[in-house]
């Protein structure tokens, strides 16, 4: 049978429920703040109250304040994780998740009105761990759900639904629509409406079945749900293999954060993950969608309607029409020529593109680093074993967030001071991550487990853990995994 033969109608409305209702707006709201009109009305309230223009480098710090917030709140967010789905389930984090982006949407919607701009500052930061929450729950929630031949198509949803929002809230912000004095309140405030939609609609889907046998040790109701997204009554292959999940997670144990910084055989693999996150982060993608018209638009005889047009332009090139299809191909890539290979391009023609001055060039830019974007994510699953795979999981995502927060933060005044030079510090870093990958990050396509750890073994100078311990990584699936498992022994 072919793949999609096995799509029910609803996992595949679980499904875009799920990623409209949340991955969506985490690519709206990374978009929608580069209107400009907000910062008139930043201006205008300030007049108002003390009678004088506001000065600029207050109007910067603000602003600066304004972006950064988003992604600070993200760093909280994805620390209320583990918390939240372990306690109240995937679904129902999301249904919780959703009463963020409804408040900073009304707050965000009435700040005009109220005639204060501190509360979009925190309402960024709210509709920040909003972000945090989604972007990790969500991929979460939905390969749980999946059947196995359906997890990496159903793993794309999310990707996608970041890609149309970044989209929309371009096409909305142009001046014409609501990227204007009267019109961006209403901008800021569509926000809710998907997670409204999210929260009438998903209640009446089923929970995780993962998550009601290991976590909740319901084995009837997780029987039911897996029947229902299934389309048929014989599941006992899915339950069995819950059942030596839940055997071998039990055995295993799990690595803290804490203990992941202490243990030596997994040095090599934790350094390279916040490598490979922080170059992704402080590649320059965040500064131009971000701050895109601030520093392009200075440009000699390049107007604002033209750049933003430009970029409307761009986006649909790179973000937006191409979207249904771009991360299927980027899934074939990554299975023909390896990780290693795409991190190395992608790195090396951002690099290539941040050392050009020229506008076309860095708009261009931003399809260089959407080859890497998602390849640091499938490292972590790839050079860590299960015990410390959670672990390596938040301190991934910490770094994520942090490192988009010092951007946002920061960049206008590194622009201030150096003009267009500014992207040659990204320039560097860049180059500074494609010698590390060159030197230290392996190629782990095609390779077990088993057969990555020993490679980074090497690496860290330390003995290899034992076959017993490591083989507990491949009884996820009877018959297939076994296979698998008989070939490993053979082979250490």
């Amino acid at each position: 049978l072919f793949p999609w033969q096995k799509m029910t109608l609803l996992l595949a409305m679980v499904t875009l429920i799920s990623a409209f209702g949340s991955s969506f707006q985490y690519g709206y709201n990374v978009s929608v703040i580069n209107s400009p009109a907000p910062v008139v009305f930043y201006n205008l309230t300030y007049l108002e109250r003390n009678k004088k223009p506001m000065d600029s480098n207050l109007q910067t710090l603000l602003w600066s304040v304004t972006v950064s917030m988003f992604p600070l709140g993200g760093f909280f967010g994805s620390l209320m994780v583990g918390p939240l789905v372990n306690k109240c389930g995937r679904k129902g984090t999301l249904l919780i998740n959703n009463a963020f982006s409804i408040i900073a949407a009304i707050l965000m919607g009435t700040s005009e009105v109220a005639k204060t701009f501190e509360v979009i500052i925190l309402s960024r930061i709210i509709m920040g761990i909003y972000a945090g929450l989604a972007s990790n729950v969500v991929p979460m929630f939905l390969g749980e759900m999946s059947p196995r031949n359906l997890r990496g198509a159903v793993g794309i949803v999310p990707q996608l639904f970041i890609t149309i929002g970044i989209l929309i809230a371009q096409v909305l912000g142009l001046n014409s629509l609501l990227g204007n004095a009267k019109g961006w309140p209403v901008l800021l405030g569509l926000t809710g409406i998907p997670s409204l939609i999210q929260l009438l609609i998903l209640p009446f889907f089923p929970e995780s079945p993962r998550y009601l046998l290991i976590q909740k040790g319901d084995e009837e109701q997780a029987r039911q749900a897996l029947q229902k997204l299934r389309g048929w009554d014989d599941v006992d292959d899915e339950i069995e293999e819950m059942r030596q999940e839940d055997r071998s997670e039990k055995e295993e144990g799990h690595i803290s954060v804490l203990s992941l910084f202490t243990v030596r055989g997994l040095r090599w693999q934790l350094i390279s993950i916040i490598v490979m996150m922080m170059g992704q982060q402080l590649s320059g993608i965040n500064a131009v969608s971000k701050y895109g018209l601030t520093c392009v638009g200075k440009a000699p005889g390049v107007t604002k309607k033209v750049i933003r047009l430009q970029r409307l332009i761009k986006s649909n090139k790179t973000t937006g029409f191409p979207v249904p299809h771009s991360p299927l191909l980027q899934v074939f890539i990554v299975e023909s020529l390896g990780r290693r290979i795409l991190l190395l391009a992608g790195f090396g023609m951002c690099c290539v593109s941040l050392s050009t001055r020229d506008s076309n060039c860095l708009w261009d830019f931003n399809i260089c680093i959407y080859l890497p974007g998602p390849i640091p994510f499938v490292m972590i699953t790839e050079m860590f074993l299960q015990s410390s795979r959670p672990a390596a999981f938040m301190v991934g995502g910490s770094v994520h967030w942090l490192c988009n927060f010092t951007v946002g933060l920061v960049f206008l005044y590194m622009e201030a001071g150096l003009g267009a030079y500014s992207f040659l510090i990204f320039c560097a870093i860049c180059l500074a991550t494609i010698v590390y990958i060159f030197i230290i990050v392996p190629e782990t396509k095609n390779k077990t487990f088993v057969e990555i750890n020993r490679i980074m073994a090497k690496r860290n100078k330390v003995e290899f853990q034992s076959e017993k311990e490591e083989l507990k990584d491949f009884k996820t699936v009877p018959g297939e995994q076994a296979g698998k498992s008989e070939v490993s022994q053979s082979q250490l």
